[in-house]
């Protein structure tokens, strides 16, 4: 399927995305910050995500209440989310509504106000938030493992931060590192649905036209080398044992993260996965197992989490381990891996119907290469893997010198578990 993409560019350096998808009846719109947690300080771990939360905390023309029933008064819906490179603002509503869904975002990120009582409310807000998190294992798991993985990085801190470092956050340091960082270099607009081109151009750029030219923001780079397994643990009264092993990868740029995504779903993203076959249905370890990527500029991981019972956790283990020491020594048959060619490129496609994924898919492709790009190409990247390149990445990645692993549970030694994985 073609689909038609256009750039353009302002004379400050905001870029506008846009996909016209003429037989739908919603659009979908983004602005997108290439701002995240990586590039915070120690000390201001969280305020990204703080700002996040600000933007929908009034503007100078529009009380919070205003902002929500703006979108949600057309039928559509608002909201945003903060990772380590960027941040998203993004609504979606009936089509013949777009300027309405302009308008709001472009206030929202040009013209929020930051006012004190409304920090202060959502100071407590994101308090429970963090909170939240460190009572859910699974995701309490995830975020031990991000720091065994880029322990005294920015990498390796929550992306909401922690109660310390919000609870010291002021109004001007807030509103001095989105001055400094919330630019036409970081600004990239994407719009997605039943709209032409050259009508998103004109409705965004007068409204955008005022953001300043600003610098390119930097950021500590990742350097990384291999060393003993790392294991971090956090013992907990939980029925069960969370686990979540990576290892790491490389960055997004390299031309072997097809073979990389085709070795996660080989290993894990679905129920015809080798490790939910093993983990689930062979021994009935776990209801559920999965892998996943993260990819970055200068660096990458493969990850794989699991949820089980304590007293199976060593040999839940041994099997994972086994069976990544498997791919590596074997590559798969060329019937396993175009099946997992094939739910790779459906699962994109299938996702590419909607609006949403197609505004997702233009902020992320032009955040990371400058430029949209086109679905088929990368069906014919990930079409050309070879079973020797996913035995390759597999031998590249999934050694011992890489591995990390975090569990969150009733396990109380984390010497006994380093035993495991030596």
């Amino acid at each position: 399927m073609q689909y038609h993409y256009r750039l353009s560019k302002l004379r400050n350096g905001t870029r506008i995305a846009s996909a016209e998808m003429p037989h739908m009846q919603s659009v979908s719109v983004g602005i997108w910050a290439g701002i995240g947690g990586r590039f915070e300080t120690k000390a201001q771990s969280g305020i990204s995500h703080f700002i996040e939360h600000l933007m929908f905390k009034g503007t100078k023309s529009r009380s919070p209440k205003q902002i929500i029933q703006a979108v949600e008064g057309i039928g559509g819906y608002l909201n945003a989310f903060t990772t380590e490179d960027h941040t998203c603002y993004y609504a979606k509503a009936g089509s013949q509504h777009l300027g309405q869904l302009c308008d709001v975002l472009c206030d929202m990120y040009l013209h929020s106000t930051f006012d004190p009582t409304e920090i202060e409310r959502e100071r407590e807000v994101i308090r429970e938030e963090i909170l939240m998190y460190k009572d859910n294992p699974a995701q309490h798991a995830q975020e031990l493992l991000s720091e065994t993985m880029w322990p005294a990085h920015p990498l390796g801190r929550p992306l909401t931060g922690t109660v310390e470092t919000i609870s010291k956050f002021t109004r001007d340091e807030m509103m001095r590192f989105m001055n400094e960082h919330y630019n036409g270099r970081t600004t990239i607009v994407t719009v997605a649905g039943k709209a032409k081109h050259e009508d998103v151009v004109a409705r965004i750029a007068p409204l955008l036209e005022k953001v300043p030219v600003g610098k390119t923001p930097r950021y500590a780079r990742c350097r990384l080398t291999d060393s003993d397994p790392k294991v971090s643990l956090v013992t907990q009264d939980t029925e069960q044992t969370h686990l979540a092993m990576g290892f790491y990868a490389f960055g997004r740029a390299d031309e072997r993260r097809f073979a990389l995504k085709l070795l996660s779903v080989i290993l894990g993203e679905n129920m015809s996965s080798r490790l939910f076959q093993k983990l689930r249905e062979k021994y009935g370890f776990c209801y559920s197992v999965q892998t996943g990527m993260v990819s970055l500029a200068d660096a990458g991981l493969i990850n794989i989490y699991a949820g089980l019972d304590t007293a199976k956790l060593h040999r839940a283990v041994r099997v994972i381990l086994q069976e990544l020491e498997r791919i590596c020594h074997n590559a798969p048959s060329r019937s396993e891996l175009q099946k997992a060619k094939d739910y790779t490129i459906g699962q994109t496609l299938m996702g590419l119907e909607s609006t949403t994924n197609q505004m997702m898919w233009m902020g992320e492709s032009v955040l990371s290469y400058r430029k949209i790009l086109d679905p088929s190409e990368v069906e014919q990247k990930i079409t050309a893997v070879t079973p020797e390149a996913v035995r390759d990445v597999a031998c590249y990645c999934l050694k011992r010198a890489r591995l990390g692993l975090a569990i969150v549970g009733p396990v109380k030694s984390a010497d006994e578990v380093k035993g495991w994985l030596r």
